[in-house]
C-alpha cells in the first residue's frame, strides 16, 4: 500500500485497498467502513495508482476534459467496473459547474457522460434508485460526498467545492432524496471524502465573509462545531482560523460540509469524515492546488447491486 500521508489529530477513517486485475495490474482505492457495512452497497474513491493514463494525468485519471487520450479514459473506466463487477456503460456522470443542481438518475441515463454524451448540463449531484447503475462525480480537491438511504434503498453522489458548499448541495441532496423517494434524513448515511484540508485550503476574505453570513443561523453553526467537537469527529470545531498573511483565512471544507448535512437532518452518528488530504499527498490523489492545474480527475463511485 502507497504510505498516505493523513491528517493529525483526526479519526482514521479510509481504509486502503488494492485489487489485481485480470489484465495483472493492481489497482489501489480508499473505502468508508460506514458505507462497506451497508448490505447490497459497493463504493470507493479512486487514487492515482493503478491506470493507463499518462503525463500530468498519470496514471488512473477519469476525465475526458483533462488533454488524456479518451481511450486511455475508457480503460480506466473499465478497470473500476472490473472491481465493481459492471460494463463500462453502467456508470453515469456529473457535469460539474459548481452549481447545486441535483439529477435523478434512471438505467436510461447508464453510459452518459463515460461511454455516450450526456443530454444535461451543469449537474453536481446525481440520486437513484435504481440498481447497476454506477453514479459518479470527480474532484481533485473539492469535496465528495456519498449518500445511502438504506432503509428506502436510495443512493447519492455530490461534487461540493467551495461556493457548492456555502450553497449548500448538501442540503439540495437530501431535500431532493426526500421529495423523490419519501428518504428520512435520519436514515441517510454519508461520507464525506478525501480532499484539501483546512491547514492547505488558504481562502480570501471575499470568500470567508460568503461563509459567515452562508444561509444559516449564527447559532445554529456554532452548535455545530461545537457538537462535532466535543463528540470527537473535528480536532477544534473551527470553521475558520486566521491564515498566514492579512486579509487571508484557513476554512474547513470538511467541518463545512458536516454543518450543511446537519442542518438537513442527517444525524452526526451517520457521517463519516476522511482524514486525508489531496493537497497534502499528490503522488497518491490528484489536487488541483498542488499540481498548479496540471493533473486528472479523482472519482466518488457509488452503486447499488
Amino acid at each position: 500500500m502507497y504510505p498516505v500521508i493523513r491528517v493529525k489529530n483526526r479519526k482514521e477513517t479510509l481504509v486502503q485497498k488494492c485489487k489485481s486485475l485480470t489484465c495483472g495490474d493492481r489497482v489501489e482505492f480508499l473505502t468508508f467502513p460506514k458505507l462497506s457495512a451497508i448490505e447490497g452497497i459497493e463504493h470507493m474513491f479512486t487514487t492515482r495508482l493503478g491506470g493507463v493514463s499518462k503525463g500530468d494525468c498519470a496514471t488512473l485519471n477519469f476525465s475526458f476534459t483533462r488533454g488524456d487520450d479518451p481511450e486511455a479514459v475508457l480503460e480506466n473506466y473499465a478497470r473500476m467496473g472490473e472491481i465493481l463487477g459492471v460494463e463500462k456503460g453502467a456508470f453515469v456522470a456529473t457535469d460539474q459547474t459548481h452549481t447545486t443542481n441535483i439529477r435523478v438518475v434512471t438505467k436510461e441515463d447508464a453510459g452518459k457522460g463515460v461511454t455516450c454524451t450526456r443530454d444535461y448540463t451543469d449537474i453536481d449531484g446525481l440520486i437513484t434508485a435504481e440498481k447497476g447503475l454506477v453514479l459518479s462525480c470527480f474532484t481533485a480537491d473539492c469535496v465528495p460526498i456519498y449518500f445511502v438511504d438504506p432503509v428506502k434503498q436510495v443512493i447519492g453522489v455530490a461534487h461540493s467545492g467551495w461556493r457548492g458548499t456555502v450553497a449548500g448541495i448538501g442540503t439540495r441532496m437530501v431535500e431532493c432524496m426526500e421529495q423523490e423517494f419519501g428518504c428520512e434524513p435520519a436514515n441517510i448515511i454519508a461520507a464525506i471524502g478525501p480532499s484539501i484540508c483546512q491547514d492547505c485550503y488558504e481562502i480570501s476574505e471575499e470568500v470567508a465573509v460568503q461563509f459567515r453570513q452562508g444561509f444559516w443561523e449564527e447559532e445554529k453553526i456554532a452548535g455545530y462545531c461545537s457538537e462535532t467537537f466535543e463528540t470527537g469527529i473535528h480536532p477544534t470545531g473551527k470553521l475558520l482560523v486566521p491564515g498566514k498573511e492579512a486579509g487571508k483565512y484557513q476554512l474547513d471544507l470538511w467541518l463545512a460540509n458536516i454543518i450543511v448535512l446537519r442542518s438537513a437532518g442527517v444525524l452526526l452518528e451517520n457521517i463519516e469524515v476522511t482524514d486525508i488530504c489531496t493537497n497534502c499527498n499528490p503522488e497518491y490523489l490528484f489536487s488541483h492546488r498542488a499540481s498548479g492545474g496540471k493533473r486528472g480527475n479523482l472519482a466518488a463511485f457509488l452503486v447499488m447491486k
